[in-house]
């Protein structure tokens, strides 16, 4: 009998990140919550003739190597783990954490430290994953770390991942491709724009969006999924922007986030909460002052901030704006290891703009 893990690691394997016979496929997951996934993942390659590479800890040590690291530490990254990046054929990362704020005292200069030394790894899986040699898919299990984030019982939070998921229904990837469908005729419309303008509150900025790809996401890279997306051109933001939801990153938050950006270079960042770790993170190396993404949620059965970017991004009638890295597959050259997606509500008067004509209002496109 077929269990929603089955079901779960079907999408992943057979779909997401599509495993062949001879694939080498790493299984990377954040504790021992995510084994039922696991398992089913395991068993799902093993009956696709592939082979896996399972990498689970018992425990989450970040904390532990942020508190005690020196700098030579902070800044090493190991030949092992830089090899399997340059080797493995298929990645799928199961978050499952047991605490959401263990990073919440880290020290945010070993943080912004750590990151910029890891981006290296980053950058090879960005330029892999857009020339073709490699997958990769990032899905959550349900914990009850990530129920209490959410502000409900684990029986609620695992329906509202499993339904955000579309694992409620018989054929999750036929609604995916459906979802696909739909949000490919936004691109491809998009594909021929120049410039993007968005108001709403606080907020009246443009992107210059001309020769850039954007990007239907159906499942392929995030599990649940619902966004169309792009890399501005680096040079070419401008104005300001307000992000009315929480902002939470590596366990952290900032909230009421107020961005002015001048030649697609954030020039000022106020916070109503949590302004010095939104400086660390904004300084964290010479590209986190850029921006590298800009993309329109489009998952209607994630409604509500959750505290989980996986999930938040996606939600249906908001937008995101990604300070710090962007992605090679849409032409972005933004270097650096911070890649922070803010999230901004936009059914409430919001309005988006390509070239002076309105094609999406109040959280739904017009178009």
């Amino acid at each position: 009998m077929e269990t929603i893990w089955d079901k779960y690691a079907k999408v992943l394997v057979d779909y997401s990140v599509d495993v062949q016979a001879g694939d080498l496929v790493s299984i990377r997951a954040e504790s021992v919550e995510a084994r039922d996934l696991v398992k089913a993942v395991y068993k799902r390659i093993i009956q696709k003739g592939a082979h896996a590479l399972v990498r689970t800890p018992i425990i989450d040590l970040n904390g532990v190597f942020l508190k005690y690291a020196n700098d030579n530490q902070l800044d090493y990254v190991d030949p092992i783990t830089k090899m399997e990046f340059e080797t493995v054929n298929k990645f799928i990362s199961i978050g499952a954490p047991l605490n959401t704020k263990s990073m919440a005292k880290a020290d945010l200069t070993k943080l912004a430290r750590r990151s910029k030394a890891t981006k290296a790894l980053s950058e090879i899986i960005m330029n892999r994953s857009a020339d073709g040699t490699c997958r990769w898919v990032i899905a959550d299990v349900p914990t009850n770390a990530l129920a209490q984030e959410a502000k409900m019982s684990l029986d609620e939070y695992s329906e509202f991942l499993f339904n955000s998921c579309y694992l409620n229904l018989d054929d999750p990837v036929a609604k995916l491709k459906e979802l696909d469908e739909k949000q490919t005729k936004w691109a491809n419309y998009l594909n021929n724009v120049k410039q993007i303008h968005i108001t709403g509150d606080r907020t009246d900025i443009t992107f210059n969006t001309e020769g850039r790809k954007w990007i239907s996401c159906s499942g392929m890279n995030n599990y649940p999924d619902g966004e169309v997306f792009t890399s501005p051109v680096e040079n070419g933001i401008n104005g300001e922007i307000y992000f009315d939801f929480p902002q939470n990153y590596h366990g952290n938050s900032a909230e009421g986030v107020h961005l002015w950006i001048e030649n697609g270079l954030i020039t000022k960042a106020i916070a109503d909460k949590g302004e010095d770790f939104l400086h660390a993170m904004i300084n964290m190396d010479e590209g986190s002052h850029g921006i590298g993404e800009i993309a329109v949620g489009t998952n209607d059965e994630i409604q509500e901030i959750t505290g989980n970017i996986l999930f938040d991004e996606k939600i249906g009638g908001a937008i995101h704006m990604a300070v710090g890295a962007s992605y090679p597959e849409t032409g972005g050259k933004n270097v650096s290891g911070l890649h922070w997606d803010m999230i901004k509500n936009m059914k409430n008067g919001g309005k988006i703009y390509a070239d002076d004509k309105l094609i999406y209002e109040n959280g739904k496109f017009i178009i």
